[in-house]
Formats: structure tokens, C-alpha cells, sequence
């Protein structure tokens, strides 16, 4: 999930791509047109964004929070999220990072996408009655921006799928001309995939501890230097 059309590509796709070409099924949420971004309109963000999610191989669909910079965090807006994720079931959620210092939109979407991965468990809540229950297995929240405070706590080695990945972000030419952002999403993914001993990497933070069966099941380190 992301709060705008280009949230997901710029952020987690590679860890997307690599599941879709495993076999997986993937299901896009972005909470907004980009309508107040400076440059294009909300009618060829939507477009980018149905390009970009063609190439991965995913669904994507629109949901209607009164628009770009007006996410607000509330029990509705929870509720409705809630209603999305008993919809479509998902094992893993990947939203935004909550962290402050960055768009608030991005923050606001993560303690949305927090908050209804509860809410979507719950039998008693009237206003989800229409839709059974659902526990999700993980919640991972993923940096927009190069805003996070810690390094990852989980770091996935997707050297495989970066020349797809630099694809799926010029699916978004509105922004991408205007800015070094896939340069900036590339040299970070370098940078962290240079830490960990591979050549690209991409990292989440995990909103729960990560469990295991045996301790001897982590396998590959992060320590390469």
C-alpha cells in the first residue's frame, strides 16, 4: 500500500517483483492521485501507476481518501483500510514507514495500514460485519524517501529484478523527469546491497518480531564489513 501513485515503486517494488515472478499474488492500494503534486495531473498519475503495475505483473485499484496531503488518521479511515485487507486477505502487508520528517502522507498511511491490520481481525466491528475476518501474517513498513532513522530489520537481496524495478519507476515520467528519484532509490538499494555483500539490496522494518523455529534457520548475515 502506498499513499500515491508512486509510493510502491519508488519504495518495495523489487521485494514485489520478486514475488510476483516466485508465483505470488500481488495486490496494489494507493490512497490518493497524487493531486497535489507539482507536476502531473491526477488522470496521468493514475495511468503511470496502471503501467507501472501492468510490468510488475499486479493489481492495483484506487482508494479515495479526499485526496493527495488530506490523509488523515482516524478510526474511519482505519475502517475502511481494515475492509480492503478482509477483502483481499493478504499473508503480507507492506505499508509505508511511520516515521516522522517525510511526506505526512507517507507517515499517516502507515499508521492507517497499522491500525487496520488489527482492526481486520476483529469479529465485533459492525461497520466490517459484510466481510469475515482476517488475520494477517506480517506487517512490514518500507522507506519512501531515505528517511529511516535505524538500518533495516530485514534486508532482501534483489539484485535479480533491478533492471525491472529502474522500469517500473520510469513508468512514473511525470515525476521521474523532474527529479533524480530512481538515481536516489538506485544508489541507496547500492548502497545498502554493498553493506550486506550482494550488489542491490532492498529493506523493511518489521512492525513485529521476526520468528523462526530454530535459530540456526537465518542462514545468510548482514555482516560484511
Amino acid at each position: 500500500m502506498g499513499a500515491h501513485p508512486d509510493d510502491i515503486e519508488f519504495g518495495c517494488a523489487p521485494l514485489l517483483i520478486q514475488e510476483i515472478q516466485a508465483g505470488a499474488e500481488v495486490k496494489l492500494l494507493a490512497l490518493s492521485r497524487g493531486e497535489a503534486g507539482p507536476a502531473g495531473t491526477a488522470e496521468e498519475r493514475e495511468a503511470e501507476a496502471l503501467a507501472a503495475a501492468k510490468l510488475m505483473g499486479a493489481e492495483i485499484d484506487f482508494v479515495d481518501f479526499r485526496g493527495d496531503c488530506r490523509l488523515e488518521i482516524t478510526p474511519a479511515n482505519a475502517m475502511r483500510l481494515a475492509a480492503e485487507i478482509r477483502r483481499w486477505r493478504p499473508e503480507v502487508v507492506l505499508a509505508p514507514t511511520p516515521a516522522s520528517n517525510q511526506h505526512p502522507d507517507h507517515s499517516a498511511a502507515g499508521v492507517l495500514m497499522r491500525d487496520a491490520c488489527r482492526l481486520a481481525r476483529y469479529d465485533g466491528l459492525v461497520e466490517l460485519k459484510a466481510l469475515p475476518a482476517h488475520a494477517i501474517g506480517q506487517l512490514y513498513f518500507y522507506d519512501i524517501t531515505q528517511h529511516g532513522v535505524r538500518p533495516p530489520d530485514l534486508v532482501v537481496d534483489v539484485s535479480a529484478v533491478v533492471p525491472t524495478w529502474e522500469a517500473v519507476m520510469r513508468c512514473h515520467a511525470s515525476q521521474t523527469s523532474r527529479r533524480g528519484y530512481v538515481d536516489l532509490q538506485l544508489a541507496a538499494a547500492h548502497l545498502l546491497g554493498l553493506s550486506v555483500g550482494v550488489e542491490y539490496a532492498c529493506g523493511v522494518y518489521a512492525n513485529d518480531p521476526i520468528r523462526v523455529e530454530r535459530l540456526s534457520d537465518l542462514r545468510l548475515s548482514s555482516r560484511n564489513f
